[in-house]
């Protein structure tokens, strides 16, 4: 297969396919990203560099047959452009100085517009920033107000080893250790806008941390690989289950022995099971009746076999798993609930036609869905509905949680029929109308094959990372 993208064989184009990289310079971050958006072939091929190292930019574009110019100073076509914003979107200590800088950058990104070559991508290389208490979701925002000129296509996350964190002897909050930059990038095509939009994120409405009684600073990483404990019969019969080590991970940091530990969405019961091996009480619902039978008898087993009632006590531990629709249960159903972790679907992806791990599971026999309720959210095709619906089960389930206490939320962003949707972006926005942000940090997978989607024609990667998406309830 000839490669019309760029110069790399297959075998270079296999490394840059992982939707993550442990970070080591940015000479390697330039090298790597101009090697792989760039066809040089034809003669000197010209890119754009905007940030704060022209003279590496400079230097790794002439070893690459590359022309580079800046912002001011453009030619009459462009085949890549970089924004390395992470200086300056990390100098700004308020919204309204990042406004300003944003407003200045989306100028600069727009008038590439007109003279990039057709499909051709640019990358910003941006973070999201805390200051102290307060979070600010600077990269999601900017990414959200560019994709109104060109169409978001992908990200990977550069992962630090370094940490950001605040050293303060009254620092509070949940801070997480090491740290990490967003490379994103954007596509010019037939689905790209083209024109500044009039978009406005709820990002800087609900984003400063509430003091609680548990010591969270430098308490998880901001990244970790994770490979999770393999499957268990019972537990490959659900199609996107989520592994006791990650939940364990969340609940020890966010939790104390005997607090009550909440799914609403409990599939075969991982957050009651892992709540129970740290003596924690384990509590949840689930819409699908064959699932939640799997997750009570897993959840008797451990605490003992003999045991069938639904509601279990022993050493201080309790279970209960309702079968229910989450939008259904009352207050009557649990005691007052301390910490939620969850995955929810990832909108109706189980339900596409074709997709690899869809072909797999029915080859042996497998159910490839969650149900075939109407109510069940798997279901919904219509984004915005899925995400107002979703968005409204957290809502309610918040009103049986302890004001000042947490709960996480594994997910991912969505690629569907060659449209990219932010789902982790979106839902952090949506749920911060009554919820309090704290920083996501990232599950990394690094026990996949990786594949060479788009060979030759674009670049689509191998997304091996979920967020785990944080917040706090207000007090208030």
């Amino acid at each position: 297969m000839k490669n019309k993208f760029n110069n790399l064989t297959s075998k270079e184009w296999l490394p840059f396919q992982k939707s993550w990289f442990k970070f080591d310079s940015d000479i390697q971050l330039y090298s790597d990203n101009l090697r792989f958006f760039t066809k040089t072939d034809d003669g000197p091929s010209h890119f754009l560099y905007y940030g704060p190292y022209d003279d590496t930019a400079r230097d790794i574009g002439e070893k690459n047959n590359l022309v580079i110019h800046s912002p001011d100073f453009v030619p009459d076509s462009l085949q890549y452009a970089i924004f390395d914003l992470r200086k300056s979107i990390n100098s700004a200590t308020t919204p309204e100085e990042y406004e300003a800088i944003k407003h200045e950058i989306l100028n600069k990104v727009l008038s590439v517009f007109g003279i990039l070559e057709h499909r051709r991508f640019i990358t910003l290389f941006v973070g999201n920033v805390q200051k102290n208490e307060t979070y600010y979701p600077y990269a999601w925002d900017l990414a959200k107000a560019i994709s109104s000129i060109f169409s978001i296509k992908d990200e990977k996350i550069a992962c630090l080893n370094t940490s950001t964190t605040n050293s303060k002897a009254d620092a509070y909050g949940f801070q997480p250790t090491q740290d990490m930059f967003y490379c994103l990038n954007f596509r010019k095509d037939e689905n790209s806008g083209g024109a500044i939009g009039n978009f406005k994120t709820g990002y800087f409405e609900n984003n400063g941390q509430q003091k609680h009684k548990l010591n969270l600073t430098n308490s998880i990483p901001k990244w970790f690989i994770l490979k999770p404990r393999p499957r268990k019969k019972n537990e490959i019969l659900h199609p996107a289950k989520f592994p006791e080590n990650l939940v364990e991970m969340f609940i020890e940091k966010f939790t104390r022995e005997n607090d009550n530990v909440f799914d609403p969405m409990s599939g075969t019961g991982s957050t009651q099971l892992s709540a129970l091996r740290l003596n924690r009480n384990g509590y949840g619902a689930e819409l699908s009746d064959f699932f939640a039978d799997i997750a009570n008898e897993r959840c008797r087993e451990f605490i003992n076999p003999t045991q069938t009632e639904l509601f279990a006590e022993a050493n201080n531990r309790a279970y209960k798993i309702v079968k229910k629709d989450a939008r259904e249960i009352t207050k009557s159903d649990f005691p007052t609930i301390d910490y939620m972790i969850t995955s929810p679907p990832y909108w109706d992806m189980l339900n596409m036609k074709g997709a690899e791990n869809q072909a797999k599971r029915k080859e042996k026999g497998l159910q490839t869905n969650y149900s075939e309720s109407k109510e069940d959210l798997g279901n919904i095709d219509d984004y915005q509905k899925f995400i107002r619906e979703l968005s409204s089960i957290y809502f309610h389930i918040v009103e049986f949680m302890k004001p000042g206490s947490y709960l996480t939320i594994v997910v991912k962003n969505i690629k569907k029929k060659g449209q990219n949707y932010p789902f982790a972006w979106d839902l952090a926005n949506s749920l911060q109308q009554k919820l309090i942000l704290l920083p996501e940090v990232f599950w990394l997978q690094d026990d996949i094959s990786i594949a060479p989607y788009g060979y030759g024609n674009t670049w689509v990667s191998n997304t091996f990372h979920q967020y785990c998406l944080n917040f706090q309830v207000p007090y208030e």
